[in-house]
């Protein structure tokens, strides 16, 4: 707490008109944002231990003039898959940040008694040069598709033998580029193909997923888990009955249920009310669409904050399988991969508790001219191997597209 109590943060109202959040973050900031609201933020005033991070933010002095959720000190991140791996998270020095109702504002943490240099939200970070994108790229398969769906017609069968209920197993395509691949330019495709997906940038780990893994807003509580993944053509039409399909699939609303009995299960100690509809609803994307729930409670006034309940919630059996134990070791056995911070938990949380996490998929880690880019499914008991595949091919194409741009 020394470090904290050593800092003071200020927010203050911005015009809204000065406040591009992708702009802001530039290639060297992070950023959370869904439809042009949310978080993005420069420089590094603290580096915490994620499982300290509300505390410590709670402890740094802070006079805001805007007090919603995201103002005052916010710490930033993304966790790693592996829950056993600690996680840190990033408080920025200085953050803007615009709610839908066209609110904005912004927040500097500095050493107590420091003076802003208070630049207008839309400056550029210091010293930023023009850089060009990459025009030339080759893509690699980290594993062969035949190897590939060998290990899903083994995992069906660890299944059939009772072994696991679900597992979920990823792909891994490596891109590289003649030149550094940008962020900044990254995120700027992303968000005109997935308006609606949660962006996010974090030291290299960057993505738009549409999984939200867990929200708090004072009492109020959402996560909304998916599972079950269909193409789109397009056409209205066929679009149509194909989400009849996934909705009447048996093989598609089993992996579902899993996802959302874990998920309330796990929400329902923390709650004083927690609503689970009964039926999921289709959400559709520009490639594809999943089948989703969205859950919404009241949480219990000793409820822990946004990432201490991402923490708790994290792996769900969308991103790990069931049971979770199980099917951990499992992936650790036969995926052949290092996660890294795919799949796990990426978002904010606030001095208050307030927060937003996202499950960390449809997402790359950059790494100067290197891209990693990776697509799991979930493998269940009547699984079929070469849809399986087709289905990660659907989801590398989020990245694919925003990454290789010959």
């Amino acid at each position: 707490m020394v470090a904290a109590c050593r800092l003071t943060a200020r927010t203050v109202a911005v015009p809204a008109a000065e406040v591009d959040l992708l702009a802001f973050a530039g290639d060297g900031g992070v950023l959370f944002e869904r439809d042009g609201c949310g978080l993005a933020g420069r420089g590094v005033a603290l580096r915490l231990d994620a499982s300290t991070a509300a505390a410590v933010l709670a402890a740094i002095p802070t006079i805001d003039e805007v007090g919603r959720p995201g103002c005052g000190p916010v710490a930033i991140g993304a966790l790693p898959f592996d829950p056993s791996s600690p996680g840190a998270v990033v408080v920025p020095s200085d953050v803007v940040g615009r709610a839908a109702d066209g609110t904005a504002w912004r927040t500097t943490v500095l050493p107590e008694g420091g003076g802003s240099t208070r630049p207008t939200a839309q400056s550029p970070p210091p010293g930023a040069v023009r850089r060009y994108p990459p025009d030339d790229f080759r893509l690699t398969a980290a594993r062969p598709h035949d190897h590939w769906l060998e290990v899903i017609a083994e995992a069906v069968a660890a299944i059939g033998e009772g072994r696991l209920r679900k597992v979920v197993l990823a792909r891994e395509v490596t891109v590289e580029a003649n030149r550094p691949i940008l962020p900044l330019d990254v995120l700027g495709r992303l968000r005109a193909l997935y308006p609606s997906c949660m962006l996010f940038s974090v030291e290299g780990f960057v993505g738009a997923s549409p999984e939200l893994l867990v929200a708090r807003s004072g009492a109020t509580v959402r996560a909304q888990p998916m599972a079950g993944t269909i193409p789109r053509s397009g056409d209205p039409a066929v679009d149509a009955r194909l989400a009849a399909g996934l909705l009447a699939s048996d093989k598609d609303r089993e992996e579902h249920a899993l996802v959302v009995d874990e998920v309330a299960a796990v929400l329902a100690p923390y709650c004083v009310s927690l609503d689970v509809p009964a039926e999921p609803s289709i959400v559709p994307l520009r490639n594809v669409s999943h089948l989703g729930t969205l859950l919404t409670g009241r949480l219990a006034a000793t409820a822990p904050s946004a990432l201490g309940l991402a923490t708790v919630l994290h792996p769900t059996p969308a991103v790990a399988g069931t049971p979770t134990t199980e099917a951990l070791a499992y992936i650790a056995a036969v995926e052949g991969l290092d996660r890294g911070r795919y799949a796990g938990p990426v978002g904010w949380v606030d001095a208050r508790g307030d927060g937003e996490w996202a499950v960390g998929v449809r997402s790359a880690e950059l790494d100067g001219t290197r891209a990693r880019l990776f697509a799991g499914v979930g493998v269940v008991g009547d699984s079929v191997p070469e849809a399986e595949l087709a289905e990660t091919q659907l989801k590398l194409q989020a990245l694919l597209a925003a990454i290789v741009r010959p």
